[in-house]
């Protein structure tokens, strides 16, 4: 299916007609819409959280041929591993991995060391950028869209989300639009879902995690804690994005919400 022509319309206008658009559709509708629009040129990156996994099991369910990326950091849990593998098995699916630069990685490491992402937030930052930013912007903008698991519940720098928006993040000319078709999910809506379908639900949330990213930077959550304060705990009230979705300048240490 080829991307539809949008006649050099001005991207916020043409974004604000496809809001119009979906305004109200459920996930299945928006994720139908956006591969009637997008076609090959649609793709969802997930990190095989339970929020991606409503998508893959939707699209599958949808019998919809869209790609499905993850990113591999090179320091993911092997847990992590394990549930990507049994996500293939499960859904007949292929899952490209999203490699960083190897040299950037050995330079990296070579200049501040192996857990640089310890010493000072910028480093931290630093180490997301390499592993993390850089080569997922590399890997979107191959498409013209993509899907994300984002929702405006998960955190108070994510309430202004949209359904249908342009990723000016990771290309500021406005030609790359991101999916998020369960905005206005709950987190207990996520779940509710994932055990109605028996969804595969990543091992880790049974020892106590709530979100799951590289193995020294998470961990299970403590009692009082959001689930936030699960990654990157040491750096206090610094900033707790890793710069995928929003940029560092822009998030706060804000809000986030916790699995029931």
């Amino acid at each position: 299916m080829q991307k539809q022509d949008d006649g050099g319309i001005d991207p916020e206008t043409r974004v604000a007609h496809w809001r119009r658009e979906t305004e109200g559709a459920s996930p299945e509708r928006i994720l139908e819409w956006a591969y009637q629009r997008w076609g090959a040129r649609l793709a969802l990156f997930t990190s095989f959280q339970a929020d991606g996994m409503v998508v893959i099991d939707l699209i599958c369910r949808l019998g919809l041929p869209i790609p499905v990326l993850t990113l591999d950091t090179g320091r993911l849990p092997p847990e992590t591993y394990e549930h990507w593998d049994r996500v293939s098995r499960h859904y007949g699916i292929q899952i490209e991995p999203v490699l960083p630069d190897p040299a950037a990685v050995a330079e990296m490491v070579r200049r501040d060391g192996p857990n640089l992402f310890r010493v000072a937030p910028e480093l931290r930052r630093e180490c997301c950028r390499v592993r993390k930013v850089e080569p997922f912007g590399g890997a979107v903008t191959r498409f013209a869209a993509w899907i994300s698991g984002l929702r405006r519940s998960q955190s108070d720098t994510r309430s202004e989300i949209h359904a249908v928006e342009l990723d000016r993040r990771n290309d500021p000319s406005g030609r790359l639009v991101r999916i998020s078709p369960f905005v206005d999910w709950s987190l207990s809506q996520v779940w509710t879902y994932l055990r109605r379908h028996q969804v595969p639900t990543h091992p880790l949330y049974e020892k106590g995690y709530h979100s799951i990213g590289c193995a020294p930077c998470s961990r299970p959550l403590r009692p009082a804690e959001d689930a936030r304060s699960t990654r990157w705990w040491w750096e206090g009230s610094e900033h707790r994005e890793c710069g995928l979705h929003f940029d560092h300048q822009t998030v706060s240490n804000s809000r986030t919400e916790v699995s029931p």
